[in-house]
C-alpha cells in the first residue's frame, strides 16, 4: 500500500466517522494530508465531502427507520434535542441541510431529516453542497499558508 492510499482511505473513514454521532476531526485529517503533500488535494477534498454525506446518511437512517427507540440511552440524540430542531426544520425547511456541516447541530438536523421523511436523494445534494462548501474553505485556508 502506498502513503496516497492510505492518506486517502484516512480521509474517507474520518469523514465518514466524523458525520456520524461519533466524535471526530475530519478537517484536521485533511489539513493534515494538505500540508503532508500526501494525495491530490482534490481527492482529500473529494473523499471528504463523501464520506461526510455518506456519514450523514447514517443519521437521517436513523431518524427515519429507529426512532422507535429514542427513549433509549444508547441513542444518539436526547428528545428535547429532537424537539429543538424539529421545529427548527420545519420553520426553515430543507434548506437547513445546508448546514449540516455544523459541528452537533448538524448531526441533529440530518437526524430529523430522516425523521421528517425528507427524500434521500434531495438529502444527500443539499448534504453533500454543504459539506463540500465547507472542506473547500478548509482546504482554501490551509493551500493559503505561505510555507505549505
Amino acid at each position: 500500500m502506498t502513503d496516497g492510499f492510505l492518506a486517502a482511505a484516512a480521509m474517507f473513514w474520518s469523514a465518514f466517522l466524523a458525520a456520524t454521532f461519533l466524535p471526530g476531526g475530519s478537517e484536521v485529517v485533511l489539513a493534515a494530508g494538505l500540508i503532508e503533500k500526501s494525495a491530490d488535494p482534490w481527492l482529500l477534498i473529494g473523499l471528504a465531502t463523501v464520506g461526510n454525506t455518506l456519514g450523514s446518511l447514517v443519521n437521517w437512517a436513523c431518524g427515519r427507520f429507529l426512532m422507535a427507540w429514542q427513549d433509549r440511552r444508547w441513542f444518539p440524540v436526547k428528545r428535547d434535542e429532537i424537539e429543538h430542531f424539529t421545529a427548527f426544520f420545519r420553520r426553515w425547511g430543507v434548506w437547513t441541510l445546508l448546514f449540516a456541516f455544523v459541528p452537533v447541530a448538524g448531526d441533529a438536523l440530518t437526524l430529523v431529516a430522516g425523521i421528517a421523511r425528507v427524500d434521500a436523494a434531495l438529502f444527500m445534494l443539499l448534504v453533500g453542497l454543504g459539506k463540500l462548501g465547507r472542506y473547500l474553505v478548509v482546504a482554501a485556508g490551509v493551500l493559503s499558508w505561505p510555507w505549505i
